[in-house]
């Protein structure tokens, strides 16, 4: 499986503003969740990877497409699923998937055939001929995702797909989201500001900073991993006792003023921890065992003073 999205020096400017700085690297993945604060460039690198918009400076290729040389082609192959509602509220659900099936390049009768297909499969069969402006916001959501895949796509971009669903509606997203990526049929580029969407979904993630690529991580090597980390807060002989920490824990970082932070390798429990404490007479005010997660990484990312292009 070759990369999902290859980047080389690709720069996007509005006027004389510098919304992507330069992006570089190549990532692989059966669906990579595209994560960032608003502003960090996220639906800006959406709309060129889709051949929307024209880079100022260098190219990218999604899917293998060259998004310069190879846009028609790679609008054919793929499918996307926008933020924000766009449809038209007098056609009917059937009606719409269906036109939209027809701009990807399906005659219209297999247009018909894979619209009401996509509507059974996300749930929407019996809403069909109802009218789009009728449509609940769950509704709305399902709808996009069944034009989104109507056409048999092997390449899937899905923008904020969970946005404004309730709890069970976001739980049917999701397990669809999770079907698609485990037929092998698409591969998935999936932006969203919900961590947990990402989470579910992805293997691997893709964060950006302003404009820059801030972390790249391989959730399924995360997850196989596994890490446990300690945050504590100390008080007493501080430097010696963060050193002695060093000869069990893989990384140990600290700050003068007592706080600090070390992974620990499989099997070794905290009991090291507070024998180590004790002999240096340290007392530990707080002591917090947890576990790597993508809320971790994320913040880790954010933390970083200068994006890594």
């Amino acid at each position: 499986m070759g990369p999902l999205i290859e980047l080389d020096g690709l720069e996007v400017r509005f006027g004389y503003r510098r919304i992507l700085q330069g992006l570089s690297g190549s990532f692989s993945g059966q669906a990579i969740g595209l994560l960032g604060p608003n502003g960090a460039g996220k639906t800006t690198l959406i709309h060129t990877l889709l051949g929307l918009v024209a880079p100022s400076a260098g190219t990218a290729r999604f899917g293998g497409f060259d998004i310069r040389r190879q846009s028609r082609q790679l609008k054919a192959a793929t499918g996307y699923m926008p933020e924000n509602d766009a449809y038209i509220a007098s056609m009917t659900g059937v009606g719409f998937v269906r036109l939209m099936a027809e701009l990807a390049g399906l005659p219209p009768e297999a247009a018909m055939e894979r619209a009401h297909e996509a509507l059974f499969y996300v749930g929407l069969g019996e809403a069909r001929y109802r009218r789009l402006g009728t449509y609940s916001t769950g509704m709305k959501q399902m709808v996009k995702l069944a034009q989104a895949i109507a056409h048999g796509p092997r390449l899937l971009v899905l923008d904020e797909p969970t946005n404004g669903l309730d709890p069970p509606a976001r739980e049917r997203m999701i397990k669809l989201i999770r079907q698609i990526r485990a037929s092998g049929q698409a591969r998935l580029l999936i932006s969203s500001h919900l961590l947990r969407d990402v989470e579910e979904t992805c293997d691997q993630v893709l964060i950006l900073k302003e404009g820059r690529i801030a972390a790249f991580c391989d959730l399924d090597e995360e997850r196989r991993t596994h890490r446990r980390w300690v945050e504590l807060e100390a008080r007493g002989a501080v430097p010696a006792f963060f050193e002695e920490l060093r000869r069990f824990a893989l990384e140990v970082s600290w700050m003068p003023n007592g706080r600090g932070r070390l992974t620990l390798p499989d099997g070794l429990g905290t009991r090291p921890l507070y024998e180590a404490a004790a002999r240096h007479n340290v007392q530990l005010v707080r002591v917090s065992y947890k576990r790597d997660s993508l809320e971790e990484l994320f913040f880790r990312a954010m933390e970083t003073p200068d994006g890594d292009s």
